[in-house]
């Protein structure tokens, strides 16, 4: 949950909210020591790295959005479960995955 080493090419995340909503988070991280840059970063590793605890919560915005139903979420989450355990049966480690996901994308540019 760093910033990306350097060198690595960085890309800004913008999105528009109300004021009332940037002030309220603006107090929030206050609050808890946080820096926006490092709260987004947090979020967005989490999501990327499939941490349990935020993949509760977007399953249950998934559920509110109605872009998924429960069966669907249900046999999602079944699969992250699987692809984890055959990670480790494999004894794959973090640099080893980023290197299939290098080898992936040079092999498909438009992925």
């Amino acid at each position: 949950m760093n910033e990306p080493p350097y060198g690595t090419k960085r890309k800004k995340v913008i999105f528009y909210d109300s004021d009332k909503r940037f002030a309220d988070l603006k107090i929030r991280l206050s609050h808890d020591g946080l820096s926006q840059a490092h709260f987004f970063r947090s979020i967005v590793s989490g999501y990327l790295e499939q941490d349990e605890d935020l993949l509760n919560y977007i399953d249950k915005i998934k559920l509110q959005k109605s872009s998924k139903n429960k069966k669907e979420i249900k046999q999602t989450r079944k699969l992250i479960k699987s692809g984890k355990q055959k990670a480790i049966s494999l004894g794959l480690d973090d640099e080893e995955k980023e290197s299939i996901f290098d080898i992936l994308e040079r092999e498909n540019p438009n992925l």
